[in-house]
C-alpha cells in the first residue's frame, strides 16, 4: 500500500508542478484572459480526453450482447480515419480562420448566412448538452463506487448540478485558473493510465483468465450484426467538439510560439516548415487538435483490445468497461487499492470538468451571437479577468434545466449530444470546398477538392448514422429539436430582438466584448451580413403576405452593406481602424457649408 501511496503523491505533485500559470504580467503583454499551449491544450482537449472514460464502453457495449465483439476492432478503423479526416480539416482552416469563429466564420464567408446562423444554434446546444452529460456522467460514476447508482433520480440530479456548479464557479475565476485545474487532473490521469497500462500487460503475461460470461450471446442475422456494427462506431465516435472548440477558441490564445517551436527554430532550422506550421495562435490551436488525429483511434484500440483479452465490458462485475480494467490493471501493483480507487474518483472529477471545454467555447460563440442579433444584448459582459460570465452563467442555468428535464438520466441526454457537432463540420468542409476552389489552382486544387469533399461527405455520412444509430434511443427526437430550434433561430432574428445598427454592433464588439483586431472587424462583419439576411427575411414575408392582400410596409430601412470579407478584415493593414467607422461618422451640419 506504500508503494501506491507513494506513486500518487508522485503523480499529483508532478501534474501540480508543469500545470500552467497564468503571470500577472501577461495581462498587460497578452491582453486579459489569453492562454498558451498547455493552457490550450487542457480547456479545449479535456472534453475529448474524457472520452476514453464511456467512449469504448459504448461502443462494445452495443456488440458484447450479441458476441460481436471481435468485430469491435473494425468500429475502431473507422473511428480512427474518422478522426484523423476531420483533425486535419480542421488544422488545415486554421491557416484560413486563424482569428477564430471556426465554421461559423467559414460558413458566413463562403455559404450562406442561413447556413451560419443553423450552425451557431446547433453549436450552443451541443455545448450546453455537454455540460449536461459531462456533470451527469461525473454523478453516475461517483453513485456507482458508492453502489447508489439507479437508487433514486433526485440524487442524480443534485450530484450532476453539483459538479456542474463547481466547474461555473471555477470557469468564472478566470482561463488561468481553470487551466491549472483542469491540466492537473489531466496530468494525473495520463500517468495513472500509463500504470494501468503496464499493470495489464503484467496481468496478461502472468496468464490472468478472462472474467467468465454472465448471459449467453444473443443470436442476430447478418442484416442484424452490420446495424449493430453501425450502432458501435456512431457511439465511439465521440467529443468531437473540440475540434470546432479549437477554432472558435483561438481568439483566447496568445499570439505567440509555444517553447517548443522556439526550441526546434533554433536546433533544427532544417525542419523549418514544421516549425512555421505550428507557429503562433494557430500553430498552438494545430498542435491541440493533432492529438484529435490519434488519441480516439488509439486509446479506443488499447482498451478494446484488454476488454476483449479479460471478456470485461460496460456492466460487467457491476462496474463500467474501465473501472474493471482498472481493477485488473492496478491489482498488480503492492496496494493496488489505492490506486484504483483514486482513479474511480479522478474519473469523477474529470468527467464533470469536461464541462470546461464548453464553457470556454460558450463565451466564445455568444457574443458574436448578440452582436448578430441572435442573442439579447443583455448577455454580453466581460470581466476584468476576460471572462465572459454571463454567458457563462447561462450555461449553467440552461444545463441545470435540463438535468431536471430529464430527471438524472444520462442516457436520456446523451442521444442529443454528439449529434449536432456533426452539422458544423459539413459546413467548414463545404466551406473549405469554396476556399480551394476561390484560391487555388492545378494540383494543389484537385486535391484540396478531394479532400474536402470527402472530410464534408464522411460528416454528412456520420450525422445521418448518428441520428440512426440512436433512433429507438430518442435520435428521433435529437433531429426534431434540430429542425425546431433552427426556425427558432430565424424567428429570434427577424423580432425587434434580432435588429443591430452599426452603432450597436460597434458598441458590443469593441466596448462590451472589448474585442479588438482582426477578430473584432470579422465579427463585425458578420453581423451587417446577417442584418442583411434579416432584411431579406422581412421583405419576403412582406411580399408574401400581399399575396392574400395583406398590405404592411417594411418598417426597417435597408441596413449598411457589410462589403467583401477581405475589405472588412483589412488583410493587408491588420491594425487598421473597424471599417464600421463610415457608418458612424456624424454627417456634416448643412449651415457649415
Amino acid at each position: 500500500m506504500l508503494l501506491s501511496i507513494f506513486l500518487m503523491a508522485i503523480f499529483v505533485a508532478l501534474a501540480y508542478k508543469i500545470a500552467p500559470r497564468e503571470r500577472e504580467e501577461d495581462a498587460h503583454v497578452h491582453g486579459v484572459g489569453q492562454i498558451g499551449l498547455l493552457a490550450a491544450l487542457a480547456l479545449f482537449g479535456v472534453d475529448y480526453f474524457t472520452s476514453y472514460f464511456y467512449a469504448t464502453g459504448e461502443m462494445l457495449h452495443a456488440l458484447h450482447p450479441y458476441g460481436l465483439q471481435q468485430y469491435g476492432y473494425v468500429a475502431v478503423f473507422i473511428i480512427a480515419i474518422a478522426n484523423a479526416v476531420f483533425g486535419g480539416l480542421y488544422m488545415y482552416s486554421l491557416g484560413i480562420f486563424n482569428e477564430g469563429g471556426g465554421s461559423y466564420t467559414a460558413a458566413m464567408r463562403y455559404l450562406k448566412p442561413t447556413v451560419s446562423l443553423i450552425v451557431a444554434v446547433v453549436l450552443i446546444q451541443d455545448y450546453v448538452l455537454t455540460i449536461v452529460v459531462s456533470a451527469l456522467s461525473g454523478g453516475d460514476q461517483l453513485l456507482s463506487i458508492l453502489n447508489l447508482y439507479g437508487h433514486s433520480w433526485v440524487w442524480h440530479f443534485l450530484l450532476g448540478a453539483g459538479l456542474a456548479s463547481i466547474t461555473w464557479f471555477v470557469t468564472i475565476r478566470g482561463r488561468g485558473e481553470s487551466a491549472k485545474f483542469t491540466f492537473t487532473l489531466i496530468g494525473i490521469f495520463v500517468q495513472m493510465t500509463i500504470a494501468m497500462a503496464i499493470g495489464l500487460l503484467v496481468a496478461h503475461s502472468r496468464g490472468v483468465p478472462p472474467v467468465a460470461s454472465e448471459h449467453a450471446p444473443q443470436a442476430v442475422s447478418i442484416g442484424q450484426a452490420l446495424y449493430h456494427l453501425l450502432v458501435a462506431s456512431m457511439k465511439g465516435m465521440v467529443a468531437l467538439t473540440g475540434l470546432e472548440a479549437v477554432s472558435n477558441g483561438i481568439q483566447f490564445v496568445k499570439h505567440e510560439d509555444a517553447a517548443f517551436v522556439r526550441w526546434g527554430r533554433e536546433r533544427l532550422p532544417s525542419l523549418n516548415r514544421l516549425w512555421a506550421f505550428y507557429s503562433g495562435k494557430a500553430g498552438i490551436g494545430r498542435f491541440v487538435q493533432t492529438s484529435f488525429l490519434f488519441y480516439g483511434g488509439l486509446t479506443t484500440l488499447f482498451l478494446t483490445t484488454f476488454a476483449i483479452r479479460f471478456n470485461v465490458f460496460d456492466g460487467t462485475l457491476g462496474r463500467t468497461l474501465v473501472g474493471n480494467l482498472a481493477s485488473i490493471g492496478f491489482s498488480q501493483f503492492p496496494g493496488g487499492e489505492v490506486m484504483f480507487w483514486s482513479y474511480q474518483v479522478l474519473a469523477v472529477l474529470l468527467l464533470a470538468g469536461a464541462s470546461m471545454t464548453a464553457f470556454q467555447d460558450l463565451q466564445a460563440t455568444e457574443w458574436r451571437d448578440v452582436a448578430m442579433g441572435e442573442i439579447p444584448e443583455f448577455i454580453v459582459y466581460r470581466n476584468r479577468q476576460g471572462t465572459f460570465t454571463r454567458s457563462v452563467t447561462a450555461g449553467f442555468i440552461l444545463a441545470v434545466l435540463l438535468m431536471l428535464v430529464v430527471r438524472g438520466k444520462t442516457s436520456v441526454a446523451v442521444p442529443f449530444y454528439g449529434v449536432g457537432v456533426f452539422f458544423p463540420i459539413t459546413a467548414m468542409g463545404l466551406a473549405l470546398r469554396q476556399h480551394v476552389l476561390h484560391t487555388q489552382k492545378g494540383r494543389l486544387r484537385t486535391l484540396g477538392v478531394l479532400g474536402t469533399s470527402v472530410a464534408a461527405g464522411m460528416a454528412i455520412l456520420v450525422f445521418i448514422g448518428q441520428i440512426v444509430a440512436k433512433w429507438h434511443e430518442g435520435g428521433w427526437a435529437a433531429l426534431l429539436s434540430f429542425s425546431i430550434l433552427s426556425v427558432v433561430a430565424h424567428l429570434v432574428l427577424i423580432s425587434p430582438i434580432g435588429y443591430r445598427d452599426p452603432a450597436q454592433i460597434h458598441r458590443i464588439v469593441r466596448e462590451k466584448a472589448r474585442v479588438q483586431g482582426a477578430m473584432a472587424s470579422i465579427v463585425e462583419w458578420q453581423s451587417l451580413r446577417m442584418q442583411e439576411y434579416r432584411y431579406r427575411l422581412l421583405l419576403g414575408l412582406v411580399r408574401f403576405f400581399e399575396l392574400f392582400g395583406v398590405h404592411r410596409p417594411l418598417r426597417y430601412a435597408s441596413p449598411s452593406p457589410a462589403g467583401d470579407y477581405d475589405e472588412a478584415l483589412h488583410v493587408d493593414h491588420p491594425e487598421a481602424p473597424s471599417f464600421l467607422d463610415q457608418y458612424l461618422q456624424t454627417p456634416p451640419d448643412d449651415d457649415t457649408a
